[in-house]
């Protein structure tokens, strides 16, 4: 039985863990479950952090990450990638909880997780990479500046509400709240920050000191995030600094993962969504590709773009049935897994695995973390997710280049992130299309007195005929001399021609025609001459009045003068 034309084009469902497995002995499993003890330890506190962030609970992040995590590493198309909730959700889940609610969040999510799905399916993966970078910096650095924003609040420890209004409106609400600060939170967030500035300096001194004892190598190996959830803890529990902390706005973290649920989605409400389901779904798409593309220059690998948005969407199908959040590949964590050694997707496992025991053992511990010192490693994380060096190197770049970046990164730091993406792919398609319209020419072709005498004129058509350079066929037919009676148009060098482009080249035709003269198309490409066919205009011409290359098209235009001048 023949397999359906459809079903051919669909993308085989292959994990690379399946590739990864092959030869595999336990030098390479020690390797992976020492990346993934690291980053499930790093994992820990974003987890929670982003979470937090995004209007939801804490226990929230460490669902995703553990739930996430595993399919996204036991499913996905890469070797190394980690994922999980990621600050570039921040903005985007914060706004879909203030303005639909937490159940419709998890609406989003699943049908975000179903629309990733059939894009790997049918073969979208590569698509994701068209996307210009000067788009992808721009909301890149918008998100990071926004997550920035929303943690001023914990951050400066201020009682008040920063989860509506505007940017302008955010910036006054904190500008009048200043005063009000409580300087217990700000001197212990600031120190926070300060440590994780200074911590990978401390951290390769320590490196160069070999001598050092086994406190110091256990101490290396801890990343600066968790020496300051712990230290941060302990400093505020002792001292007793009234702060705000997990404990304190949430209640305890459960320990255990919730029972499988299915949320209720109402038919009605599918239309309202689809905006967030759009925005969820791209975010997550580029997000993780980058990730892997990021990966694939650190271990020289190539992933495959289409199995891991098959896994991010059953990762994001999942994750909201026990109570997460969205998720996509993290670019931080799988820096720190390839870094540790990790060399397939068993350490993405073990990563997941190494979160739930913390979370079954020690997720009483958690009621005591304090917000300010959360904030501080979400400012943290905003500053190295931000591409800030652009900005300074942006005099290298064309114009075209500058404006699509700085309008998504305004667009996303004072609008919204749905509608930069959409006015940066605008822009971006408008200059492309600006771009190349400028790079077509119509060159006269040189020719003998002779030739001009008998009234034939020749032009050389560079570049792509299409809808922007109809002004430019449409001068040709308005600036032709009255004494040309035969028009060669030779298409050698013409990449391609649209349907706009062939309407106005008919209208030459017909010009031509009623003038009494003759249009001669030379040296047309499969594409061209194809499209003639389909539109029926090679119907309209003579045969003669399309000829294999510039010479044949002179030698009948010779004809043609010799038989109008015997008519004559």
């Amino acid at each position: 039985m023949a397999t359906p034309g459809f079903l051919k084009t669909l993308k085989p469902f292959k994990p690379r863990i399946v590739e990864s497995l092959q030869g595999y002995n336990s030098q390479r499993f020690m390797k992976d479950l020492g990346a993934g003890i690291t980053v499930g330890v790093v994992a820990l506190p974003l987890a929670m952090a982003f979470a937090i962030a995004s209007g939801l609970e804490p226990q929230t992040g460490l669902f995703t990450a553990i739930v996430a995590g595993f399919i996204i590493s036991a499913l996905g198309g890469s070797s190394v990638q980690i994922g999980g909730p990621a600050g570039a959700f921040i903005v985007v889940v914060l706004g879909i909880v203030n303005q639909y609610g937490v159940a419709n969040l998890i609406a989003c999510t699943l049908m975000a997780g179903a629309l990733l799905f059939l894009m790997g399916l049918t073969g979208l993966g590569s698509l994701v990479r068209l996307i210009p970078v000067s788009i992808v910096i721009g909301f890149t650095n918008g998100i990071a500046v926004l997550i920035a924003l929303s943690q001023v609040k914990d951050f400066l420890g201020l009682n008040i509400d920063l989860t509506h209004g505007s940017f302008f409106e955010k910036n006054r609400v904190l500008l009048q709240a200043i005063p009000d600060l409580n300087w217990s939170a700000f001197i212990l967030a600031s120190i926070s920050l300060a440590f994780l500035f200074l911590w990978p300096k401390w951290f390769a001194t320590l490196s160069k000191r070999r001598t050092e004892g086994t406190f110091s190598k256990i101490l290396q190996s801890v990343p600066g995030s968790v020496i300051l959830l712990v230290v941060g803890t302990l400093i505020a529990y002792l001292l007793c600094l009234n702060v705000e902390t997990i404990g304190s706005k949430f209640g305890e973290i459960p320990r255990s993962l919730p029972t499988l649920s299915l949320p209720s989605i109402e038919l009605a409400n599918i239309q309202t969504l689809i905006g967030p389901t759009l925005t969820i779904a791209f975010l997550c798409a580029i997000e993780s590709l980058l990730c892997a593309r990021v990966a694939d220059g650190i271990t020289h690998e190539k992933h495959d773009p289409n199995q891991e948005l098959m896994a991010q969407g059953l990762a994001n199908m999942a994750s909201p049935l026990f109570g997460g959040m969205p998720a996509t590949g993290t670019i931080a964590r799988t820096v720190t897994n390839i870094r540790s050694g990790g060399n397939s997707p068993v350490a993405g496992i073990i990563h997941a695995l190494v979160l739930l025991i913390i979370m079954l053992i020690a997720a009483p511990l958690a009621f005591h973390i304090p917000l300010a010192v959360l904030s501080a490693v979400l400012m943290f994380v905003a500053y190295n997710m931000g591409e800030w060096r652009e900005f300074s190197k942006m005099k290298q770049y064309s114009t075209i280049y500058k404006v699509i970046m700085l309008a998504t990164f305004l667009l996303t730091v004072i609008v919204d992130l749905t509608v930069a993406v959409q006015v940066g792919l605008v822009l971006a398609g408008v200059f492309f299309i600006y771009r190349v319209s400028t790079l077509t020419e119509f060159i006269p072709v040189y020719l003998k007195d002779e030739d001009r005498a008998k009234g034939i004129a020749a032009y050389k058509i560079y570049g792509s005929l299409f809808f922007a350079v109809v002004g430019k066929i449409e001068n040709l037919i308005l600036h032709t001399d009255k004494s040309t009676k035969i028009l060669i148009l030779d298409l050698h060098q013409t990449i391609s021609i649209d349907t706009t482009a062939l309407e106005c080249l008919e209208e030459l035709n017909a010009e031509l025609e009623r003038a009494g003269h003759t249009l001669i198309f030379c040296s047309l490409n499969n594409q061209a001459l194809s499209l003639f066919k389909r539109s029926g205009f090679s119907a309209h011409l003579k045969p003669e009045q399309i000829q294999n290359d510039f010479s044949a098209a002179m030698a009948h235009a010779h004809t043609i003068s010799i038989e109008d001048k015997a008519g004559a």
